[in-house]
């Protein structure tokens, strides 16, 4: 029990689970899956349908992470690859054919891969600070998703388009399909080849690993294209589930939501190691406090505040030192307990 309890991915798992419970207490319902023609319907496949743009730009954010970088623009590309793709349709006399929401699609990924290819040609060739380096796609990005749009929110009736969000798949949603697939993928190159260990090489000592002879400025690049990319499909889905484009809304905060869903997930902020298990848990329990939140009728103005305060409990619930704190606690008091007792039996002696 001790040895579980040590895996970096306990605790994570014990709050995402204590908060299932919570629910399913409050509303039995919430566990409650159900099968109508041939599709999944409930809370739980809400939860994991809604959490694919977070998912995305998370998984891309752990790569980053764990090369001791940041991604803050990830909110900007979201929405610069929404504007693309949805402008693209637009401007079609037929939007619902699939030759042109293929190719909105193609395009709206290219740009996105090409913006988080400028982010590592920032940070791993020029040496620029990843933080100021993304902090300025972040600034121009939406911006440019502006221009794109010329200031207004670009609406489409297109059902192909609209099935990448809400459309379902042998019986499961699509958007999870999605977010599943590129978690598989990534976690089978990070972890069955050498990609994982040079990523974490790189980001726990650089400079050592490029001694070794580990190509870091490669690695660092590929993360924020990967980063980049990955952003890029969010939006799409984004855009798709709201069947539009806006450029102020889409993505706005999600880069911090998605450093909280890698940080809770058990991945160090300082680089070097990171579980991209752990990051899926994370944003899963983002999502399930998002529609708790939701269910207890927390106005808008607060939801930020209650929000705050969970994820306080539960990086708290997740701390290392917290847990050395209670342990080194109970053997003070178990010690105590002892001394009174030999203490007792000396006097009745």
């Amino acid at each position: 029990m001790k040895a579980l309890m040590r895996h970096r991915l306990f605790w994570p798992v014990v709050a995402l689970l204590a908060l299932i419970a919570i629910n399913t207490i409050a509303r039995p319902q919430f566990i409650v899956v159900t099968l109508r023609n041939g599709e999944l319907y409930g809370a739980l496949i809400d939860i994991l349908r809604n959490s694919a743009p977070l998912m995305l730009v998370a998984l891309g954010m752990t790569i980053v992470i764990a090369t001791r970088g940041i991604d803050l623009s990830v909110g900007a590309i979201m929405a610069v690859s929404g504007a693309v793709a949805l402008t693209i349709i637009d401007g079609s006399p037929d939007p619902g054919n699939l030759g042109t929401v293929g190719v909105a699609l193609l395009v709206a990924l290219a740009v996105s891969l090409v913006l988080g290819v400028w982010n590592g040609f920032l940070v791993a060739v020029v040496g620029i600070q990843p933080i100021i380096a993304t902090l300025v796609l972040m600034l121009a990005g939406r911006g440019v998703a502006l221009l794109i749009t010329e200031g207004f929110i670009t609406t489409v009736n297109s059902e192909p388009y609209e099935f990448i969000a809400t459309g379902y798949l042998i019986a499961l949603p699509f958007a999870l399909l999605i977010w599943v697939i590129a978690a598989v993928v990534i976690a089978l190159l990070e972890r069955r080849t050498a990609l994982g260990m040079l990523t974490e090489a790189v980001g726990i000592n650089p400079e050592a690993s490029r001694l070794a002879g580990v190509r870091a400025r490669g690695i660092v690049f590929g993360a924020y294209a990967a980063s980049g990319l990955l952003a890029g499909i969010a939006g799409i889905i984004y855009s798709s589930n709201i069947r539009a484009a806006d450029a102020n809304a889409a993505g706005l905060f999600i880069e911090l939501y998605a450093i909280l869903a890698v940080v809770l997930g058990g991945t160090s902020l300082m680089g070097g190691k990171f579980t991209i298990a752990g990051t899926v848990i994370g944003v899963l329990t983002i999502q399930t406090l998002e529609a708790t939140i939701l269910f207890l009728g927390v106005p808008s103005a607060q939801s930020p505040v209650f929000f705050a305060i969970v994820v306080v409990v539960v990086v708290l619930v997740q701390s290392p030192r917290l847990h050395r704190w209670a342990r080194s606690a109970v053997g003070a008091a178990r010690a105590r307990s002892r001394s009174d007792v030999d203490t007792r039996t000396g006097v009745a002696s």
